[in-house]
């Protein structure tokens, strides 16, 4: 067993935590960033099948904020990211325009977290395929320890994953109010189906359409998106509701439930060939915090963030990352 010091210690490389990490290492302080995951990304998530690639996770961003905005031209100029579309129909109509573009990544969702964790290099220590089991506060500050022995050592701390998971390993360290706080978010599951396709799709422009309140809520063309050029690879979401009602059904009557839908958007010499399944247990904040961060109250330096607190959206990650970058830096000085 041994141990590793850092003055601020992020649980989860996801957006939030990715965007954190930057603001501080910016500032000269080096954080040390811990997730379970084989990669970076969280639901940043991109996968490899059969051939092709499917953002499985996060479908796209918008920009509402001229933080993000920001950011987005960097990524931009570096032709990391590009606009995919202005809206997404319901198949009732063509193409659907709301005045927010649609920004999707160059090799897929996943590949912008993969660049923002390169671009921090050695300003910051990322460690992968890490499971904490038990973190844990006295007067010196907090003591994390992962599935292997292996002890975490910081002055401050960064929660980032989905907040059910972090109130696992430090709910016994905030105060009752702070408690209820977080426990008040609710956050839905999502089932996701990836299909290979062998012939065409029918879905409008650009490539994919969207049911906000169905049972499918999403369905879209990987290669049509520009990500998967040498395969055509379908990217099929239930919605919330529908997701929590069969979570717990075998995964082909799910996968057969999600083909009968898409089946309506391949045209007549199209076939599917492949499918595969997954399913994100934590996926879209139903009821979230009205703040960008929760700073604790009575603990060594302790601050929440992510996507379920203020807006459920990558921007709303984005944001609650940077926020809390500000927080910890204000509090650390």
């Amino acid at each position: 067993m041994s141990e590793h010091h850092t003055n601020v210690l992020i649980v989860g490389a996801g957006m939030a935590g990715l965007m954190a990490a930057g603001v501080l290492a910016e500032q000269g302080v080096k954080p040390l960033i811990v997730d379970k995951g084989r990669s970076v990304g969280g639901r940043m998530a991109t996968r490899r099948v059969e051939g092709g690639l499917a953002d499985h996770g996060a479908q796209f961003f918008t920009v509402r904020s001229s933080r993000l905005a920001a950011y987005c031209a960097r990524w931009q100029a570096a032709e990391l990211v590009y606009r995919w579309g202005q809206g997404f129909s319901d198949g009732s109509l063509g193409e659907a325009t709301d005045g927010h573009p649609r920004y999707a990544v160059h090799g897929g969702m996943n590949a912008l977290t993969r660049y923002l964790a390169s671009e921090l290099g050695d300003r910051a220590d990322i460690r992968v395929n890490v499971t904490l089991t038990s973190i844990v506060a006295d007067e010196t500050g907090w003591w994390a320890t992962d599935s292997s022995g292996e002890v975490y050592r910081a002055n401050a701390l960064l929660m980032t994953p989905p907040v059910p998971q972090s109130l696992a390993l430090v709910g016994n360290s905030l105060t009752p109010e702070d408690r209820a706080a977080l426990e008040r978010i609710t956050i839905a599951p999502c089932l996701c189906g990836m299909f290979k396709i062998e012939g065409e799709t029918t879905l409008p422009t650009p490539g994919a359409l969207q049911h906000p309140d169905g049972e499918i809520t999403w369905i879209a063309d990987n290669q049509r998106k520009g990500i998967s050029p040498n395969a055509r690879i379908i990217t099929v979401h239930a919605g919330p509701a529908y997701s929590q009602l069969i979570y717990d059904w075998p995964e082909a009557d799910v996968l057969d439930r999600m083909q009968e839908e898409l089946e309506q958007w391949l045209a007549p010499e199209a076939r599917i060939v492949y499918r595969e399944y997954k399913r994100w247990r934590y996926a879209l904040p139903t009821v979230r915090h009205p703040d960008r961060t929760l700073v604790a109250e009575a603990v060594p330096l302790l601050v929440f963030a992510g996507d379920a607190f203020m807006e459920a959206r990558v921007e709303g990650a984005v944001l609650s990352g940077l926020t809390a970058a500000e927080d910890i830096l204000t509090r650390l000085r």
